[in-house]
């Protein structure tokens, strides 16, 4: 009883430990930067970082990249609130969230920057899809399977995800989209060749399809 209690005690000091620090800005003063170095060794030597984050880089602007121990489950773009990524990071997987390194996050890291320069076409890394359900995920699903360089309608994603009557549904899921430019849904346009909504703004659509050179 002692052993489980003394673990949950614990876990409790380091999930309101993560909760301040996850969302620090860097640099950091150098004692948050202690803390938080101390933070993670602890977590990461107890198995209690439920969800790794990493801030990225881009053409775009800064990306938020996020695993957890099955794969990439979250990527935020530029245009997304920080803050508000992490807390329904935090809500719906689980408090502990932490800024900290993970191989999948440097192997997508490493990929993402092969992809905007030109010489990647496909993203090899595991991706953690419990953000999504039911219809949205299929149509995020079939979504993947669009090739680099080709778009596909809404109408078309809805019919390869079973419901061909569902475009609008389609696109609410394309909009929600946890994993973009992992899951292209950059890619899907309205009928006639419109851009249609983006999680990161049209402009950022517009970019990563000049970008693939994209023309259906």
């Amino acid at each position: 009883m002692t052993d489980k209690r003394e673990e949950r005690d614990r876990e409790h000091d380091l999930e309101q430990l993560t909760a301040s620090l996850r969302g620090a800005a860097d640099p950091a003063p150098a004692e948050w930067e202690r803390i938080r170095h101390e933070l993670t060794t602890r977590a990461t030597a107890q198995g209690l970082v439920d969800v790794a984050f990493e801030r990225h880089d881009s053409p775009l602007g800064p990306l938020l990249i996020a695993a957890t121990t099955d794969g990439l489950v979250r990527l935020g773009l530029p245009s997304e609130d920080e803050d508000e990524i992490l807390d329904e990071l935090a809500r719906r997987i689980s408090a502990r969230v932490l800024l900290t390194p993970r191989e999948s996050l440097t192997r997508a890291r490493r990929q993402l920057d092969e992809y905007f320069d030109g010489g990647r076409r496909e993203f090899d890394v595991a991706l953690d899809w419990r953000l999504t359900t039911g219809f949205r995920r299929e149509v995020l699903r079939a979504t993947a399977q669009i090739p680099y360089g080709r778009t596909a309608s809404y109408a078309q994603v809805a019919t390869r995800a079973g419901r061909p009557k569902a475009a609008r549904a389609a696109g609410t899921a394309l909009a929600t989209n946890p994993l973009p430019i992992l899951v292209p849904c950059h890619r899907v346009l309205r009928t006639g060749g419109a851009l249609g909504d983006y999680r990161g703004g049209t402009q950022a659509k517009a970019r990563l399809l000049s970008l693939e050179g994209g023309t259906g």
